[in-house]
């Protein structure tokens, strides 16, 4: 946004005003790039041109009945992680009703624009420390089940908006019975697991690299109590980093060894490859959601990489073979169908 844009704001200059009574400075808003919801964010820095101190403005308008639900759900969260001693931002000042919170700037040094195959190695030991971490030592209790209706439901987006809204090529009677099958097995699969507490969206935008108790942590307010290697799978099968094959299979039996899980390195794989199946099946139906429900079209660049990880993990067993027909038959579309 430029800067006539943000003056003429309405709804910012509101904030920032309230931002000013809870700080007792004034600000200068800047756009800094969102995610895939409806929330905004702006980094604030001081008009007093001797300071460098900068928060983070969340704006979590429209103020509906969900919108204030997450507001609430970020605070119980960011709680829990702070007192595992995870670098969550601090929430210096919050108001549900307004739907506003300020938070501590962790900065813009993102993972995705940080790693390269030569540094991985080097630059994730800090990443699977937190995987750690989360897993054996943050509070999941009284958070949402991440149980089979809803890991179906996420699944069944796929058919609802890849399939039929977006390809139009619904699934068939036939094509419906496989699918359920294949979805029914990925169930179990997740549930066999220890449940923990899990991030839900644990990828490269969303952890940041900080000159204090690295990593940084944003984007966590969906968090659930789910299967243990589902932010493994969350982190590692991102949308913008990609690995070969048994570098994956390397990096999840040495997050198997730090866990100490008494589970034998082939059910674990099998594990991490259903948990893998699941979330790239959400991952496809949410972005052609995103494109023709949001309108978002960006994340349609994202899909093939997806689409190609997921057939050939589905290639690999035969309660997923399924899949080898059913998408077989819908690869991604190259831009959105006209309205």
């Amino acid at each position: 946004m430029s800067t006539d844009q943000l003056a003429g704001d309405a709804r910012l200059q509101s904030l920032l005003h309230w931002a000013s009574a809870q700080t007792g400075c004034s600000w200068q808003p800047e756009a800094v790039a969102g995610d895939a919801s409806a929330r905004r964010y702006f980094r604030l820095q001081r008009n007093d041109t001797q300071a460098a101190d900068s928060l983070v403005l969340m704006d979590a308008a429209p103020l509906d009945a969900a919108a204030i639900d997450e507001f609430r759900r970020f605070l119980d969260v960011t709680a829990r992680l702070h007192r595992a001693g995870l670098h969550a931002p601090q929430i210096h000042a919050s108001n549900a009703g307004l739907g506003a919170m300020l938070l501590e700037d962790l900065g813009d040094r993102l993972y995705r624009d940080a790693v390269t195959s030569d540094n991985a190695d080097a630059l994730y030991g800090d990443i699977f420390v937190l995987l750690q971490r989360l897993a054996l030592e943050v509070d999941a209790s009284g958070l949402p089940d991440y149980d089979q209706a809803s890991l179906q439901q996420e699944m069944d987006l796929l058919p609802q908006w890849y399939a039929d809204a977006w390809l139009q090529q619904p699934f068939s009677d036939a094509e419906r019975r496989d699918w359920h099958q294949v979805c029914d097995w990925l169930c179990q699969q997740a549930l066999q697991q220890p449940q923990v507490f899990v991030h839900r969206d644990l990828h490269s935008c969303n952890l940041l690299q900080t000159s204090d108790n690295n990593p940084g942590i944003i984007d966590y307010q969906d968090a659930v109590r789910g299967p243990i290697s589902y932010d493994l799978i969350s982190w590692l099968v991102d949308r913008y980093i990609q690995w070969p094959r048994q570098r994956l299979v390397n990096w999840y039996e040495q997050h198997r060894q730090s866990l100490q899980l008494q589970v034998q390195p082939q059910q674990w794989l099998q594990w991490c490859d259903a948990m893998s199946m699941q979330r790239k099946l959400k991952v496809l139906g949410i972005f052609a959601r995103l494109a023709l429900r949001d309108h978002k079209p960006q994340y349609l660049a994202l899909q093939p990489g997806f689409y190609r990880h997921l057939l050939h993990t589905a290639a690999l067993y035969p309660a997923t073979q399924p899949l080898l027909g059913l998408l077989g038959k819908r690869p991604p579309a190259t831009h959105e169908p006209a309205p």
